[in-house]
């Protein structure tokens, strides 16, 4: 794909969603942390009626550490592998007040020291809470860069990678939302959406897609 085709695309999803953010409910970078945290092989959806009940009661590192495990188990026993995520949370909630003041801090290497923090988490957390031109590259973003043909790569990284060389900085602050959000509801997993997708005509997939 070249360099005016990718232009085309970007501008279409900006034109279409010109002030695009993360579908996880936050209202500072510690409860984006958590909710990112806690959505790992989990959807949105799941944890923001999860957290819907837990910030309301425990919304900053002390008041979720008082909590316990236990505590956040009861919160999140909904989420998917909520056992070891309520295990990282309170560990992350110990290293934020030992270490960073209680503050999510606006670093990479330290956000992927905190437990069940990888480079995803931290690129949505620096992205979402700071305005860094990162993008997080997750399932959604790896099969529709793969599919489009517009940043190929065989591993996630080789994605991110590719991405990061080709997006005009231009669009890189909203990139990561955009392909999200179009992997989530248009070019789906099984059945995409190919007759209703805005850049259908740009798309270098061979296999599209189209409703009998």
């Amino acid at each position: 794909m070249n360099k005016e085709k990718r232009i085309a695309i970007l501008s279409r999803l900006r034109d279409n969603n010109p002030h695009p953010t993360t579908e996880l409910v936050y209202t500072t970078p510690f409860e984006l942390l958590i909710s990112v945290l806690l959505s790992a092989q989990a959807t949105d959806v799941s944890v923001n009626k999860a957290t819907a009940k837990l910030y309301p009661v425990a919304n900053t590192p002390a008041c979720v550490l008082a909590l316990g495990v236990d505590g956040v188990k009861e919160y999140i026993k909904t989420i998917g592998l909520f056992n070891s995520k309520a295990e990282n949370v309170i560990k992350t909630c110990r290293i934020l007040l030992e270490k960073h003041n209680g503050e999510v801090p606006e670093d990479r290497a330290a956000l992927e020291a905190l437990p069940g923090v990888g480079r995803k988490t931290a690129n949505v957390v620096l992205n979402t809470a700071f305005g860094w031109p990162t993008i997080a590259v997750d399932t959604h973003i790896y099969r529709v860069c793969n599919r489009t043909k517009f940043a190929p790569g065989k591993t996630v990284e080789d994605v991110e990678d590719k991405l990061l060389k080709v997006v005009p900085k231009e669009f890189m602050l909203d990139c990561h939302h955009w392909l999200i959000l179009h992997g989530r509801y248009t070019c789906i997993a099984r059945k995409p959406r190919c007759g209703s997708c805005l850049i259908e005509d740009l798309c270098e997939s061979k296999e599209k897609v189209y409703a009998e």
